[in-house]
């Protein structure tokens, strides 16, 4: 595409047109080709010192390619890449619909590879003993981090209800009645936006979505639409047998976090688990016994324990009074949620999380239930049975995607600009409206240091 309109000139020896897609050189020269987005330790060599306006687009995602003409022998082309820790514009995780399925986290492929490694390493070797948390005994040096992540998950969500006292967030799901009154969400779909008006965006796909031409009806909501409530079955034994399907309904269910945490050393009295002070006795890969402990001390009951925190209820709690206590609120969220997702990484490095490749059914221990309540598509033809595989991050704590607002006291979202605006989780973007600095790692997906045009004409001229 030629632009005659734009013009530029480039010293050194080199003439360029700037246009649409970069340089445009006027005359026959050696090409030269730079990709910026790196460190400028890395461009060891300027063959053309006039080109010092590069230097200042090192934190671009432009390729620019620049034709140049040098007297000096040298070879065809040069290419120096430069890479920034955190891209300026990152997309969203793929988003899967109902009949597609997960994909591993680790290709089946190398998984396999591996356990033949294995086998070949372990050939002519005696058996070692099986390592805790496989023997049933715990890991002592998780305990103090599972207790953390118990802690953090309290306090996240203590945090969020007074944050909706000061940040208006608004969603799009079932209508229900709560006490808070600054939360919207929609009565027909499970979206949700933080700002002071929901978007305008027609992507709802709800119940009489086209009758309204995709546009989304606003309502009241809670924290559990903003910090979402996955479940999972409570093991009293983390080693014994499956669940079978006919007792589906006879074990209790709670929050996915909070079995990890109790399965990692956290004793709650309302949900009693199996301790184990000496490791089983395996017999096969699928039998075991359980070693004879009546030799020890009874455990000591007065034995300190770590404080664990309560939920506050609704009605006890009070938001932030000025700006100062919300910025600080925010920022104090902000980390609560970080040391969580951190804290249940570690965990489930050793204690396995098992999700459904087709659905979102978790289940914390080294294999999948038996129950067959898999309503995923074409479940028909599994048996309504689950398809277990290695859980991630985002599968036992849903990050939960809204709309980033560039300017909160400013003009609303508008539906032309959909393609410049960001995104990112629903807990950091009310942090951020609250007051708090954004983590690097959400910038990219939020697209912070992108230009946003303030009509659709001006977005018309954007190349």
């Amino acid at each position: 595409m030629e632009c005659g309109s734009c013009s530029s000139s480039v010293g050194g020896g080199a003439r360029a047109l700037w246009c649409g897609k970069g340089l445009v050189s006027t005359h026959k020269m050696v090409p030269f080709r730079i990709s910026l987005g790196v460190k400028s330790e890395f461009l060891k060599f300027n063959p053309c010192p006039g080109l010092g306006f590069l230097y200042s687009m090192q934190h671009s995602n432009h390729k620019i390619k620049v034709q140049l003409k040098s007297s000096q022998k040298m070879h065809p082309s040069y290419a120096s890449v430069i890479k920034a820790e955190h891209p300026q514009n990152t997309d969203l995780p793929r988003y899967y619909s109902r009949k597609e399925k997960k994909p591993f986290p680790v290709p089946i492929v190398e998984l396999r590879r591996a356990a033949r490694e294995r086998i070949k390493k372990r050939k002519g070797q005696p058996r070692r003993p099986v390592p805790p948390p496989k023997n049933g005994m715990l890991v002592k040096s998780f305990i103090p981090i599972a207790y953390d992540v118990y802690n953090s998950r309290i306090a996240l969500i203590n945090n969020l209800k007074k944050l909706l006292r000061a940040v208006p967030v608004h969603a799009c799901k079932s209508h229900r009645t709560v006490l808070t009154a600054s939360i919207q969400l929609c009565r027909y779909c499970n979206e949700i936006h933080v700002g002071p008006t929901g978007h305008p965006f027609r992507s709802c796909t709800g119940q009489n979505a086209s009758a309204r031409r995709g546009l989304h009806d606003w309502t009241t909501a809670t924290v559990e639409d903003i910090f979402l409530p996955v479940e999972a079955y409570h093991l009293y034994d983390r080693l014994g047998k499956r669940i079978p399907h006919d007792q589906r309904f006879a074990i209790p269910r709670i929050p996915a976090l909070v079995e990890l945490c109790i399965q990692a050393g956290v004793d709650i009295p309302d949900f009693p688990t199996k301790r184990r002070r000496k490791p089983i006795i395996r017999i096969n890969k699928s039998e075991f016994v359980d070693a004879d402990e009546s030799e020890l001390p009874d455990p000591d009951p007065k034995a300190p324990k770590p404080p664990i925190l309560t939920e506050i209820p609704d009605f006890e709690i009070v938001g932030p009074s000025n700006e100062e206590e919300t910025t600080l609120l925010a920022e104090e969220t902000l980390q609560v949620w970080e040391k969580m997702r951190k804290g249940a990484q570690k965990l489930m490095k050793l204690y396995p999380v098992r999700v459904c490749g087709y659905c979102p059914e978790l289940h914390i221990g080294p294999s999948g239930h038996k129950a067959q309540n898999c309503g995923a598509h074409k479940h028909q033809q599994r048996n309504g049975q689950h398809g277990w595989q290695s859980a991630v991050i985002d599968d036992l704590i849903p990050p939960r995607y809204v709309w980033h607002v560039p300017d909160v006291n400013g003009p609303p979202l508008q539906r032309e600009l959909r393609s410049f605006y960001g995104q990112g989780p629903a807990v950091v973007e009310m942090c951020m409206q609250a007051g708090a600095a954004v983590p690097e790692q959400f910038r990219g997906t939020m697209r912070l240091d992108v230009g946003i045009p303030t009509d659709p004409k001006e977005a018309e001229m954007v190349v």
